[in-house]
């Protein structure tokens, strides 16, 4: 049969069913389905059809094994977002999911409790502390942290140029009682990447390409579900318009400034520092 434009995406849905996997069958022909649908609904011209196929090539020619600029497109399109919460339902009392992000770097050094993450970098002193436990009220013991976060110029470390070793990147473990300290650098607000294809497109548009002051964090235990997650920082800019919706109110927690004196770890300082306080709380799997 040939193909018409009556009958195309009946025929197109029909070919992609083919596939050897039912779940590709079926994702591949739900794709194709509303990729015409979307098309016929808003009329798509040729030339943007071309516009949309150069916009793809450009974001596929700009990323790398640092730079996923596919992930941003999906993240400020807000499908990251969707997935992350159509597939981690926790518990009320579990510490909800967010966003991964284009700038999570595997194998990150492990660090000692306490020890200082931004090694040197230029910022105020930062300390995260809390426990991590389970929905139960069980201390987790030996949890590990992954910690990521950007400088005090908004950028990550996939970001920077020639750089070949870790920075404001570590895994912190918990201590018996379930205890954790990070130090790192009080995080600021940023703008996501501008100066490609996803910043093009957010600049004919009204949408404000910052996110809020934040720091990741990934946990992964053996009997509890993947927690990938942020806490924010309360009152900070842009809490209500992240650009990428990450946002949720349980990750939001004050970050008290001190003039001086002794901080969670223990260190003198004569000088600001910052803490804030949070729990992670995991759900069995």
């Amino acid at each position: 049969m040939f193909a018409t434009e009556d009958n195309i995406t009946e025929l197109a849905t029909q070919r992609w069913g083919t596939a050897e996997s039912p779940r590709l069958a079926e994702l591949m022909a739900g794709l194709v389905q509303h990729l015409h649908d979307f098309a016929r609904e808003v009329r798509l011209t040729e030339d943007e059809w071309m516009a949309a196929m150069q916009w793809l090539t450009r974001a596929g020619q700009i990323s790398d094994e640092k730079r996923e600029e596919l992930i941003l497109a999906s993240d400020v399109l807000g499908l990251s977002m969707l997935v992350v919460q159509m597939n981690h339902r926790f518990d009320d009392a579990a510490t909800p999911a967010t966003v991964l992000g284009p700038f999570h770097i595997d194998g990150s050094p492990t660090l000692p409790y306490g020890h200082d993450m931004s090694d040197g970098i230029e910022g105020v002193p930062f300390f995260v502390t809390g426990t991590v436990r389970s929905v139960d009220g069980s201390p987790i013991a030996g949890a590990v942290l992954d910690v990521w976060q950007a400088d005090a110029d908004g950028l990550y470390e996939s970001q920077i140029a020639d750089l070949d070793e870790a920075r404001l990147r570590a895994k912190f473990a918990t201590r018996d009682d379930g205890t954790y300290c990070v130090r790192s650098i009080v995080p600021l607000g940023y703008s996501i990447p501008m100066d490609g294809p996803v910043g093009d497109l957010i600049s004919r548009t009204q949408i404000a390409h910052y996110r809020p002051a934040h720091i990741h964090f990934l946990l992964e235990e053996d009997g509890y579900e993947r927690l990938v997650t942020h806490i924010f920082e309360e009152g900070t800019r842009y809490i209500d318009s992240d650009v990428v919706f990450g946002t949720k109110e349980a990750l939001i927690t004050p970050f008290t400034t001190h003039t001086g004196g002794t901080a969670p770890d223990g260190t003198s300082f004569d000088r600001p520092f910052v803490t804030a306080e949070f729990d992670f709380v995991l759900q069995r799997s």
